[in-house]
């Protein structure tokens, strides 16, 4: 059973999250490693700071914190968002066959969620499945590509897009 979270403590999360600096994520991590000390064992607390350490580029940091947000207990947005995030990671970290395995499990619990499927196809190409994943990406544009759920991970999903385009050329 997921802990309830304070809303006061998720407000202080969010504002946070607003706060960042994707380029210099080092005042993030700090300020949420504070908060961390305060709430050691708060899954949503874990799972922002392994966000933090994600985006800052320390992905094996990153997966320990995923890691221990999961066992803690998340329940819905966060945790669709913390399992897409791991998966995101682990496929960084070249364990595609974990990826994958994340990634299936965030498809089955939130099927309607397109960021889960783009990033699911990511792996698939990275695990050398690229006939899938590109039946997958297709599939989510026919379904339809501008969601608020989607958006949220736009800047990720163009920076991948252009990697993979480099690929071909």
């Amino acid at each position: 059973m997921p802990k309830t979270t304070d809303p006061a403590l998720l407000g202080r999360l969010s504002a946070l999250f607003a706060a960042r600096d994707r380029d210099d994520m080092a005042p993030t991590v700090r300020a949420l490693l504070d908060v961390l000390a305060e709430h050691p064992d708060d899954p949503h607390v874990l799972y922002e700071v392994g966000g933090a350490y994600d985006t800052a580029g320390e992905e094996e940091t990153a997966a320990g914190y995923y890691e221990r947000a999961l066992e803690a207990g998340l329940d819905d947005d966060t945790l669709r968002r913390c399992l897409l995030q791991y998966g995101s990671t682990l496929r960084n970290l070249g364990r595609f066959a974990e990826s994958l395995a994340v990634l299936d499990r965030a498809r089955a619990l939130f099927p309607a969620s397109e960021s889960i499927r783009v990033w699911h196809a990511l792996s698939l190409h990275a695990a050398g499945r690229s006939d899938a994943a590109v039946a997958e990406l297709m599939e989510v544009a026919a379904d339809g590509i501008r969601t608020p759920d989607l958006q949220r991970y736009e800047a990720a999903i163009r920076g991948n897009a252009a990697y993979l385009r480099s690929l071909d050329a």
